[in-house]
């Protein structure tokens, strides 16, 4: 859509229009064309015809996490203006395997690690979304119509330099990384899910930009109006470095027991705890503001990250269920023994502390169990372990390591 095509079909920018525009650019890192949506809006309201809004996510991993939710919230509120959401789940495109921000090539997944993964995505997502008035879809239905023909006549319509443009491809093909020709496809996929779905806007996290432009891209190509991009800030995780990743173990999964999800929000750095405040919480941005006011005052930053926890804890469980496990981390923090731990059993008494720990599922290894017992961060009934060459006879027995994990583990002979 040229600027042309804007200006000769102007319409009125209410305060409605301007509502939304405000939610639109709330939080978000960028929104390109910016005028360009402005008219898509005012148009929209002037024709009570709801826009077309897309969210594509590969079901790479089995679960979502809560650094979906930045973008799933964005669409919620868009949702919620009366638009259409159309929630794509790219079950073609994760054959391919997303190049964004990767330094190597992604090994595929298979096809039934895909099926596997999207049985639980759009449960998950519906978590955040209002899945009655949410539109689902599979990628595949027009991907897999294609055919060779297809591929090649769509390839046609991007050139390698363009291709090459992209940040992580110029970086690898410098250093001498391969890139397989299957990576060069998948911004291309990609961007036809949007010619195919006829959106208005696409958004994603701020590694996706380059893909969502060639949608924009081939929209035109196509002889269609193009969509509009909005990329969402990337959320860190745990590590305060990474990105969130199942992948990279640090990250908070939205079908988490309330307990392991309100000690790891617990567990952020209080530098990184405003991002997630301003990301994730539905709170007023002034009440944000004066509570992180309050902090730099001298109030126990503690204090602002236990009402972060609640929240976040209470959407996707309740709020019963937060403050539970507010009690149970309190608890864990005095010494105490958690209400609900794992049981386990264990054979070959007496059996060496460091394998009734691996046996338990506490440490991936008895030498990574000895190392914590050298370090004290290994209990037994509640008394700290000093003897690595410990040996525990038939009997049950509550163990913890460090100060979160707890099991009560029954050796037998």
């Amino acid at each position: 859509m040229s600027r042309a095509s804007t200006a000769a079909a102007p319409h009125p920018i209410t305060d409605r229009v301007r509502q939304a525009m405000s939610v639109t650019l709330r939080h978000c890192e960028e929104l390109l064309p910016e005028a360009d949506w402005l008219f898509k809006l005012a148009r929209s309201e002037a024709t009570t015809t709801p826009l077309r809004i897309k969210l594509g996510l590969d079901p790479t991993a089995p679960d979502i996490h809560i650094g979906h939710t930045v973008v799933l919230d964005k669409l919620r509120q868009l949702q919620d203006l009366g638009h259409t959401v159309i929630f794509l789940i790219g079950d073609f495109t994760s054959m391919i395997g997303d190049p964004s921000g990767r330094n190597t090539t992604r090994p595929p997944l298979t096809r039934e690690q895909i099926e596997a993964n999207a049985k639980t995505y759009y449960a998950q997502a519906s978590l955040v979304l209002d899945p009655e008035h949410t539109e689902i879809r599979y990628n595949s239905e027009w991907s897999d119509a294609l055919g060779a023909r297809g591929m090649i006549q769509l390839a046609a319509k991007h050139t390698l330099a363009r291709m090459l443009e992209r940040d992580d491809f110029t970086k690898r093909f410098r250093a001498g990384s391969p890139i397989s020709i299957h990576e060069l496809l998948y911004p291309l996929m990609q961007g036809y899910d949007s010619v195919a779905l006829k959106s208005d806007l696409e958004l994603g996290g701020t590694d996706q930009k380059f893909n969502l432009l060639v949608g924009r891209a081939l929209q035109q190509e196509y002889g269609q109006e193009p969509q509009c991009i909005l990329t969402m800030p990337l959320l860190e995780g745990l590590d305060g470095v990474e990105k969130m990743s199942k992948s990279k173990g640090n990250y908070i999964g939205i079908t988490e027991p309330a307990n392991d999800m309100f000690a790891k929000l617990l567990s952020i750095s209080d530098e990184l705890m405003w991002k997630y405040f301003r990301l994730l919480s539905h709170r007023p941005e002034a009440e944000i503001a004066t509570l992180k006011a309050e902090v730099g005052g001298g109030r126990n930053p503690k204090d602002a990250k236990v009402q972060l926890a609640k929240e976040i804890t209470a959407r996707f469980h309740s709020a019963a269920a937060a403050a539970a496990a507010h009690d149970d981390f309190q608890r864990r923090a005095a010494g105490g023994v958690p209400d609900q731990i794992a049981e386990i059993s264990a054979a070959g008494a007496p059996l060496a502390i460091g394998n009734l720990l691996k046996q338990a599922g506490l440490v991936p290894s008895t030498s990574e169990a000895l190392r914590l017992i050298d370090q004290g961060g290994v209990r037994v009934d509640g008394s700290v372990v000093s003897d690595k060459g410990l040996k525990l006879p038939a009997g049950t027995y509550v163990v913890q390591v460090g100060k979160r994990k707890f099991a009560r583990v029954t050796v037998s002979i």
